[in-house]
């Protein structure tokens, strides 16, 4: 009965707002009312006249500058509003409703109908109604009108007082961000972030911060989540939500043991206050026992439509059998090619009929297109086909594909890129078995399985770094050009595993211009070992690689340099100092001194 109420609702509003709009005068509404109104009530003619004066009241008037025109609601003895000549007690005071009629619902229509300048003046007025923004906003964005919802969740945004905001706003704020994130308005998506965490209602304060903090960890800024979970801890003490973002912080920082020891804290801490709803307290509790698995599984469910697929491919790859060896020719003094064979070449063709992206040849790790769209297609279709993983372009399509869509998660490393890299290390032994010393990008279908490598070990390289840099050793002991450019990433890694002797040896020069990672690293190593002459002289040339780098290390409050996306920063620039920032502070950080000695060189360099 109800749902039948809000259909006959909906459909009779929307006719009343069209009738209004002719002149934006009441008899107009009424005269619709009694002639074509009353059809959408089945015919009820004194609910089609009770009905209009409700929702003429609640109108919104161009002709007003947006404000209502409310009209006197009469005592019984009076002339009934609906100008029909009866007295109210004989005309609609008889009329009962058969629900509630929502006070913003001919603002919220008004919203869904206007354009341009009318919806631009009317979101200006500062008159409509909270609810009515949100729900507008949430129907253009289902109806794949972007810029109305940006628009209209804007205007809901921009209230003073955001004590009014409905309870249910916080899908409005999700998509409000996302929104940003799609249309690349970066600057907008940081201010409501950052006027949500000062000043918003409490139950939109945790949306925010783990939005800032994985907006941080996606762009591998540890040192900015860490502050962003400070931040947090000391507006939200109490907020289960922090248990969850930390997990995440640790787990990307690489301290597994600390997330779950901080995980169990959090579940016994939330736990005895006893005001956790059963799911919120039984997710914790996953969360406290493992917490890498607990996020895989969210991550999954998070998905939707691909939830099932996912964790299919997840069962697939902890059960995939040996991969069978490869065919591999022997050029000459550690030279060898990979050549694809006639088998290996049919599985690929049976993938590539359900597998829409095109790997980008020009791209160490890209597609010419987003193969994401249809994943409930293929990522079906390969669990039904295991075999095709024999082929080694196979492993490199899906190792790419995971890793744009889930590199930057640590917790996914275990389950999804792990056993990929294993079948790929299976291939990479057998050449060092044959003898390879040479593996170079370009002869052969070499690429094939270098590029695959690299995903993999940029996959793994949050969630199971020890596995990273080993996969990365492989390779570069094969690819003496390191034509993947890991030589950075195992030299990273050996750092963070303060492994500084092995960190030198990587880094020796080898007679060409250096990385500017490379001998930042190296000049790190130095300094931890003690070896402060040579730390200096190094240091010296990384300025002369990169003149910003100390400045943009040693300051604790810097400006981000924003970058475009699939491009590296241009060597000696502000944006490639940044990128070092980002990826290797929290090491300099963590070195007693190692800033303060920087600092200090700094200032005697412009002396």
């Amino acid at each position: 009965m109800l749902a039948a109420w809000v259909e006959q609702l909906l459909d009779f509003a929307s006719g009343a707002l069209e009738a209004i709009r002719e002149d934006e005068h009441y008899p107009t509404l009424i005269a619709w009312a009694r002639t074509e109104g009353v059809r959408h009530l089945g015919g009820d003619l004194a609910m089609a006249q009770a009905l209009a004066p409700e929702l003429w009241s609640q109108t919104p008037l161009v002709r007003l500058g947006f404000a209502c025109e409310p009209l006197a609601r009469p005592d019984n003895h009076e002339p009934c509003w609906c100008d029909s000549g009866f007295q109210t007690r004989d005309c609609c005071g008889t009329v009962s409703f058969p629900g509630a009629i929502p006070d913003h619902l001919m603002w919220m229509l008004s919203l869904r109908d206007w354009k341009g300048e009318t919806l631009r003046l009317a979101l200006q007025s500062g008159r409509a109604p909270a609810q009515a923004l949100l729900e507008a906003g949430l129907i253009a964005a289902e109806s794949d009108q972007r810029g109305r919802a940006q628009q209209c969740l804007e205007a809901l945004f921009d209230q003073q007082d955001w004590s009014t905001l409905p309870e249910q706003t916080e899908p409005a704020f999700e998509l409000l961000v996302d929104l940003y994130q799609e249309r690349g308005f970066h600057r907008k998506r940081t201010a409501l972030l950052d006027a949500v965490l000062e000043r918003g209602p409490l139950f939109l304060r945790g949306a925010a911060l783990e939005r800032l903090c994985l907006m941080h960890l996606d762009n591998d800024d540890l040192a900015s989540a860490r502050q962003a979970f400070v931040r947090a801890q000391q507006a939200l003490p109490d907020s289960p939500t922090l248990a969850y973002i930390e997990a995440m912080l640790l787990l990307h920082e690489g301290n597994v043991d600390e997330a779950k020891e901080r995980s169990r804290f959090w579940f016994r801490r939330l736990a005895r206050q006893g005001d956790l709803e059963p799911e919120q307290l039984e997710f914790l509790g996953d969360l406290a026992e493992n917490p890498e698995a607990t996020l895989a599984e969210q991550m999954v469910n998070a998905e939707e439509s691909l939830a099932e697929p996912l964790a299919a491919l997840q069962a697939l790859l902890a059960a995939l059998p040996t991969a069978p060896l490869l065919s591999f020719h022997h050029v000459g003094n550690g030279e060898y090619e990979y050549h694809t064979s006639e088998r290996e070449k049919a599985l690929h063709m049976a993938w590539r009929e359900v597998f829409p992206a095109e790997v980008d040849e020009t791209t160490a790790l890209g597609f010419e297109s987003d193969p994401w769209p249809q994943a409930d297609v293929w990522l079906v279709e390969l669990c039904s086909h295991p075999e095709w993983l024999d082929s080694p372009a196979v492993l490199q399509d899906l190792s790419l594909a995971m890793t744009s869509r889930f590199g930057s998660l640590p917790w996914m490393a275990a389950s999804l890129f792990e056993p990929l890299a294993s079948r790929l290390e299976r291939w990479l032994l057998q050449l060092a078995n044959e003898g390879a010393t040479d593996v170079a990008w370009e002869p052969g279908d070499n690429a094939v399985l270098l590029r695959a490598g690299l995903a993999l070990v940029v996959g793994m390289e949050r969630g199971a770094r020890e596995h990273s840099r080993r996969l990365a050793e492989r390779l570069l002991a094969l690819d003496s050009h390191d034509n993947l450019g890991l030589r950075e990433l195992v030299l990273d890694q050996l750092l963070r595993a303060d492994r500084n002797h092995q960190a030198l040896e990587v880094s020796e020069p080898n007679g060409e211009t250096p990385l500017l990672g490379v001998i930042m690293g190296r000049v790190l190593a130095l300094f931890r070992l003690g070896r402060r002459e040579e730390a200096q002289e190094t240091l010296h040339e990384a300025l002369g690689i990169n003149p910003y780098i100390a400045d943009i290390l040693c300051d604790d409050n810097v400006k981000s340099v924003p970058r475009l996306p699939n491009q590296a920063p241009a060597a000696g620039s502000r944006a490639e100092a940044w990128q070092y920032r980002t990826l290797m502070r929290d090491q300099w950080a963590n070195s007693r001194g190692a800033l303060e000695w920087l600092a200090a060189q700094r200032a005697a360099a412009k002396h």
